[in-house]
C-alpha cells in the first residue's frame, strides 16, 4: 500500500517537471518557411481584413496575423495573407493551405469538438444584429415578421435567425447566399428587408454602401459570438504561440506599453513582472519556442490592443465601433489575461 502511495506520488511529482518547448509541424513549418500562412476574409470586411486600392492589407484581424508573424519569425511583415470564403475557410485549415485563421469565426461547441481545430482565445466579443434601411421605419427586431432576410449560407449566424424567429413566434424568408458581398448588395438592390450578420461585420460592410447614412443597426442583439483566431489541434505548441500573442496585445494594454514605447520600456523597466513579459528577466519566451523578446515584437508590429482596436475598427476608424465589452476587465470589460510567470 506504502509503496502505491509514494509511486503515484513520485509519478505525479514528475508531471509537474518543467518540460522544454518541443515546436510542433506547424511551428517548423512557418520557421523554416519563414513565412505565416494566414487565412482572412476576402478583403472587403472594412476594420478586420481589407485589401486596400494599393494592395495592403489592413484592418484588426490582418494585424492579429503580422503580430504572430512577429512573435514567431521577429518580422511582422513576414505573412501571406491567403483571402478565403467563409465556405472554403475551414477546409484550407483542416488541408494545411493556411497555419491558422483570423476570419471572424464563431467559437462554437461543435466547431471545437467535431473539426478538430482549436480557438486560441477570443480577440473580439460581439453578437449578431440587424442592418435596415432607415426608410424601411423598422427600429426593432421585432418588426421583422414576415420580413426577408439576407444571410450567409452554413454559418451560426444562419442558425442564430432561425432560432431567433422561432422562440418569437415570428415568420421570415431567408436569402442565403455565399458570402457577406453579395448579402450587402442583395440589401442595397431592395432583394431582402435586412441583413444580419455580427454587429461588428454590419458596421464594416455598412461602409461599403453608396449611401451609408441611409443605413442603420438596429439595436437587438440576438447572439453571443466570440471571434477568435483558429488553429488544428495537431500542434498544441503553435496554439500557445497564437493565444500568448492575444494575451500579449491584453497585457501590454494593462501595463500602458505602447508601440513607440515599449522597447525603451524593455531596456529601462525595473518591474518584475514587465520584465519578465519583456524578455529582459527569466527564459519565457523559451518556453514558447521562441526568443525571449517575443512580447517586444508583438508590440512594436501593432501596439496594445487598445491601440490596434480603436486604430482598425474603433474611435479612430472609419468603422467607428465601441469598445464595449472588448475593455480591459478592470475597465468593465472581458478582456483579461493570465500572468508571465
Amino acid at each position: 500500500m506504502k509503496t502505491n502511495v509514494l509511486f503515484r506520488l513520485i509519478a505525479g511529482t514528475a508531471a509537474l517537471l518543467p518540460v522544454a518547448a518541443q515546436a510542433g509541424p506547424t511551428l517548423d513549418a512557418v520557421k523554416a518557411r519563414g513565412v505565416l500562412n494566414c487565412g482572412v476574409s476576402t478583403g472587403t470586411s472594412i476594420g478586420k481584413s481589407t485589401l486596400d486600392d494599393s494592395g495592403n492589407w489592413t484592418g484588426f484581424e490582418a494585424d492579429f496575423c503580422r503580430a504572430v508573424a512577429a512573435a514567431i519569425l521577429g518580422d511582422a511583415t513576414a505573412v501571406e495573407f491567403v483571402p478565403l470564403e467563409f465556405k472554403n475557410a475551414f477546409a484550407s485549415l483542416q488541408s494545411g493551405s493556411v497555419d491558422m485563421l483570423a476570419r471572424s469565426a464563431t467559437w462554437t461547441l461543435s466547431r471545437d469538438a467535431e473539426l478538430g481545430f482549436e480557438w486560441a482565445g477570443v480577440y473580439l466579443y460581439d453578437g449578431q444584429g440587424f442592418l435596415v434601411s432607415k426608410a424601411s421605419g423598422v427600429t426593432s427586431a421585432e418588426q421583422l415578421d414576415g420580413a426577408s432576410i439576407c444571410v450567409t449560407s452554413g454559418t451560426t449566424t444562419e442558425l442564430n435567425l432561425a432560432d431567433y424567429f422561432r422562440t418569437k413566434g415570428m415568420s421570415y424568408t431567408p436569402i442565403t447566399v455565399g458570402s457577406p458581398d453579395q448579402s450587402i448588395a442583395n440589401l442595397e438592390a431592395g432583394r431582402c428587408d435586412a441583413y444580419t450578420n455580427e454587429v461588428g461585420g454590419l458596421a464594416s460592410y455598412r461602409l461599403g454602401l453608396s449611401d451609408p447614412a441611409a443605413y442603420t443597426i438596429l439595436p437587438d442583439v440576438i447572439s453571443k459570438e466570440p471571434l477568435g483566431p483558429v488553429v488544428r489541434q495537431d500542434d498544441p505548441q503553435f496554439e500557445d504561440v497564437v493565444e500568448w500573442t492575444l494575451y500579449a496585445l491584453v497585457i501590454a494594454e494593462e501595463f500602458g506599453l505602447t508601440k513607440d514605447g515599449v522597447a525603451q520600456a524593455a531596456a529601462t523597466t525595473q518591474r518584475p513582472e514587465m520584465r519578465r513579459f519583456l524578455g529582459a528577466e527569466g527564459e519565457f519566451g523559451a518556453k514558447l519556442g521562441l526568443p525571449n523578446d517575443w512580447a517586444v515584437k508583438v508590440i512594436q508590429a501593432t501596439g496594445n490592443y487598445g491601440e490596434l482596436f480603436e486604430r482598425t475598427l474603433g474611435s479612430q476608424s472609419d468603422a467607428g465601433i465601441a469598445r464595449g465589452v472588448n475593455r480591459l476587465w478592470s475597465e468593465g470589460g472581458l478582456l483579461y489575461a493570465p500572468p508571465v510567470r
